[in-house]
């Protein structure tokens, strides 16, 4: 039965890296920049909690974000997470508004112990999405001579798609009774294409250009964890969580390709990093009943390389530092009741981050966004285990409608099997 199990979910996992390989979980003008939107890879219960994870310790959920968190899964049990979303986006600007549609499986993580004090995890995640198609026409005068001048419409078209994803596995162990340390191991692949085309119509004398950008990944990165955790007068629980990643090259394949007027497909070797990442946690716990939670992390895009030409020492594109507080809770009735209603878990959340993007040279406002939703316990008789399905909704807000602004509500699913493989049954 167990060899069976194992099976089923190696199968799982290998048909839904196909899947996602192909898919975009976006449709919006901002993924055009960088690379793309940026995946936080929280999972389905962080994202009702607005984000909350660095501190996270929980027996019931699959925490990827911080690794130090996984020694803390039973000894006998094995956990297996998949999660959905699907995103409803408003953009509007002063020339109208447009809705778009996008649903997707997102992750699929699994987590087990080793030993007493060792857990392990492991899974498929998204870095980030890229999805979107786009035009804008303008009328412009050009001098002929110093008296005349000709109205030239043109129409400039942005195309883009792909995305990164990663595999991950993580190991973390249990030290001197009250911390933990942990570290994720990542292999990032996949393609970002971007298309931007001019054209004139049926207008001559003028020649259409077309510029292709194409990022290609194969890279291994690291992620570093550690969690302090206590228990004082018996009913608070406090966590306190920190998380490091150092700045990494990005590599892989890399081309720029303009065709038209001006003809070139050889890049001058671009550079490429992933950035240095900082993020510290804090989660109080009270009597097993509430839980408060707070992060901060900080990216530094700005320090990083992102079509770096070496020719001239400069990024062809500047990035921007992107910092996220988030802060969320959690109530659960009577964690130890009977009754369905008692375990149910009730949540909600709120974050603010800044966009690690310039867009025509100007710093975007902060986003926001605010969360609610609901932890259901699913008891299985059979193995006398308690798993969870995990449902959410999120509304957040990007840029603004001077230039465009996207308002998106986005729901979130996802089911947490939680058995107990590691024992002898008794006949």
């Amino acid at each position: 039965m167990y060899k069976n199990k194992v099976l089923l979910l190696v199968l799982a996992s290998i048909i839904f890296a196909q899947f996602t390989n192909g898919q975009n979980n976006t449709n919006s003008p901002y993924t055009r920049f960088g690379y793309g939107d940026i995946s936080d890879t929280n999972n389905g219960e962080q994202r009702a909690l607005g984000g909350v994870s660095i501190g996270s310790r929980s027996g019931t959920s699959i925490n990827s974000v911080n690794p130090a968190s996984y020694s803390v899964v039973d000894s006998m049990t094995f956990m297996f997470d998949i999660g959905s979303a699907a995103l409803i986006s408003r953009f509007s600007n002063q020339a109208g508004n447009k809705n778009t549609f996008n649903a997707n499986l997102e992750y699929i993580t699994m987590q087990f112990p080793l030993s007493k004090k060792v857990g392990f995890s492991a899974g498929l995640l998204p870095y980030s999405f890229l999805g979107y198609n786009f035009n804008t026409v303008s009328i412009d005068s050009i001098p002929t001579n110093t008296t005349k001048y000709d109205s030239i419409t043109s129409t400039r078209s942005f195309l883009g798609n792909g995305g990164l994803s990663q595999v991950y596995m993580g190991v973390s162990a249990n030290l001197f009774n009250h911390l933990s340390l942990g570290i994720n191991a990542y292999y990032m692949y996949g393609t970002i294409n971007n298309l931007r085309d001019v054209s004139f119509g049926t207008t001559t004398g003028y020649t259409a250009t077309t510029q292709i950008n194409t990022i290609r990944a194969n890279n291994f990165r690291f992620r570093f964890g550690a969690q302090y955790y206590n228990t004082f007068d018996k009913k608070h629980d406090v966590t306190i969580g920190v998380i490091y990643e150092q700045k990494q090259k990005l590599n892989g394949e890399f081309t720029k390709i303009t065709s038209g007027v001006l003809t070139d497909s050889l890049s001058p070797g671009y550079e490429f990093e992933l950035p240095t990442i900082y993020g510290f946690g804090i989660n109080y716990t009270y009597d097993k009943k509430i839980s408060i939670g707070i992060d901060y992390s900080l990216q530094e895009w700005k320090d990083t390389k992102f079509f770096y030409n070496p020719n001239t020492q400069k990024n062809d594109e500047n990035l921007n530092n992107r910092s996220k507080l988030a802060i969320g809770a959690e109530y659960q009735p009577k964690p130890m009741g009977r009754n369905f209603s008692d375990r149910i878990r009730y949540r909600a959340g709120f974050n603010l981050s800044d966009s690690y993007y310039n867009v025509s040279g100007v710093t975007q406002p902060k986003n926001f966004s605010l969360t609610c939703g609901l932890g259901l316990p699913l008891y299985n008789k059979s193995t006398n285990s308690i798993s969870m399905l995990n449902a959410s909704v999120e509304y957040g807000k990007i840029g603004e409608t001077s230039m465009l602004r996207e308002d998106y509500f986005k729901i979130n699913l996802n089911i947490v099997f939680n058995e107990h493989w590691f024992f002898k049954r008794k006949l």
